[in-house]
């Protein structure tokens, strides 16, 4: 699995790599964007991404300065740039600072799928230098995932009661939606929507239990928008309805 990191201030470069590079990753990859430097450590502190590509000119904190900061925390990650600055001060920086290429803009498609793929080749050459590699991306991999479930399952709780999309979770956690549904499920042993239809019917029963609210009224309260689907939905989890659990308790 490989984490990516594009940082990019203008917004159709930004979605110009970004759609390049969600055609040449795998599904179980997190590709993770950002438009200025403190965002950049924040995300690398944050997810330890492998690979991390780079624009020189961006607001805040500038893209040399941010991978010299990245570098004392991930000095093994592959980081390129990608900018319109041809100086050659520059190119002398980025060589200080380990970086493993340096493409002019504007990039065409297939040389920036071309450096991804020479990155990532390079990242995995590396890892197979280090001894015991396996157990150390095994536990890369555990690490990087343990903050991505942590603020998701916090998102949710906070939210269960809106309309919540798999994606929209996911792009809030800067995660590819198809493997956050993967590791989703493994951690949590839910899907991603039977893990809030779960939590709007233990809302439900809170409410069955401490106020009189009608039916149609914790339908709403819990974010269900037809009455008539949420008592569908609370047989099928209870095993009777909401009016039938309420007199279970002992209300009339």
């Amino acid at each position: 699995m490989n984490v990516v990191l594009i940082i990019e201030d203008e917004v159709l470069e930004q979605d110009f790599l970004r759609e390049i590079a969600l055609e040449y990753l795998d599904s179980k990859d997190i590709l993770l964007t950002c438009s200025c430097g403190s965002e950049a450590i924040e995300l690398s502190k944050k997810y330890n991404p492998n690979i991390i590509i780079t624009d020189l000119i961006i607001s805040e904190i500038d893209g040399l300065t941010a991978i010299s900061e990245i570098r004392k925390f991930l000095p093994n990650s592959c980081i390129s740039i990608i900018s319109g600055c041809s100086e050659f001060s520059y190119a002398q920086k980025a060589i200080g600072l380990k970086v493993f290429d340096y493409l002019l803009k504007p990039v065409k498609p297939r040389d920036f799928k071309d450096l991804l793929k020479r990155m990532i080749d390079s990242y995995e050459n590396s890892l197979k230098n280090i001894s015991a590699s396996v157990e150390l991306v095994d536990t890369n991999i555990n690490e990087t995932q343990k903050p991505f479930i942590d603020d998701a399952l916090k998102y949710i709780k906070e939210n269960f009661k809106e309309k919540l999309s798999l994606d929209m979770v996911a792009n809030k956690l800067f995660m590819n939606p198809k493997y956050f549904s993967f590791v989703f499920k493994k951690e949590t042993g839910l899907s991603f929507t039977d893990y809030i239809v779960n939590l709007k019917i233990e809302y439900a029963c809170n409410l069955l239990e401490n106020t009189n609210y009608p039916s149609y009224r914790i339908s709403a309260e819990c974010g269900f928008s037809d009455p008539s689907y949420f008592n569908r939905v609370f047989c099928k989890k209870m095993n009777t309805t909401p009016q039938g659990y309420r007199r279970s308790l002992g209300f009339k």
